[in-house]
């Protein structure tokens, strides 16, 4: 039987989504075999979208019980469909090695109060909402995962792949020529990201 093939996955989170980007091929010659929108917000749940600014209007026990509605309907969703994608991948012979999920820069509040009470804190919050389920959902299902701060993600991954960033940047913009346009800044850094832990996650 032919040994499967090695890919990784690239997460960029958004409120309510992420970009995924599946990367194979030896760390010197990456190749793009697809993307995909990943939903991570349950439409049945009204302001899960931006949970944090939602439960800034209630009271905090209210907003307690709401973000942990949001949390494990937002888990659910990023689990499914992580086992989802890494199912399809090993019908096509591919084994998923691990993940990289690009992370914030913001620094966490010290409790739910604090952050609701200030609006810069709740955008933080609620990237490290959705990014944080991209991430335990990787490790639910067995998968190893990187979590690196979007801005330091191309000093990283140069450093790590010995090339410069401005040919690291140069050869993910060409990445996207194997699936076609859109192929767009999200799509970069998870190719980008889906690279690195292609490289880092042996």
């Amino acid at each position: 039987m032919k040994a499967a093939v090695r890919a990784a996955l690239g997460f960029r989170s958004h409120s309510g989504w992420a970009a995924l980007v599946v990367v194979t091929g030896a760390p010197g010659a990456p190749v793009a075999i697809e993307r995909r929108r990943v939903q991570t917000a349950d439409p049945r749940i009204r302001g899960s979208l931006q949970p944090y600014h939602a439960a800034k209007e209630m009271q905090l026990a209210e907003a307690e019980a709401f973000l942990d509605r949001c949390g494990a309907a937002t888990q659910l969703m990023a689990e499914t469909a992580v086992r989802e994608a890494a199912a399809e991948l090993a019908g096509k012979g591919y084994a998923v090695a691990g993940a990289c999920v690009l992370l914030g820069s913001g620094r966490p509040a010290t409790g739910l109060a604090a952050t609701l009470r200030s609006h810069p804190m709740i955008h933080t919050a609620e990237g490290d909402f959705f990014r944080g389920a991209l991430k335990a959902a990787c490790e639910s299902c067995g998968l190893p995962v990187l979590g690196v701060k979007e801005k330091e993600l191309i000093r990283e991954a140069a450093a790590a792949l010995g090339t410069s960033a401005d040919n690291l940047q140069r050869r993910a913009a060409a990445l996207g020529k194997s699936i076609g346009p859109p192929w767009r800044q999200d799509e970069k850094l998870c190719a980008i990201a889906g690279w690195l832990a292609l490289r880092e996650l042996r």
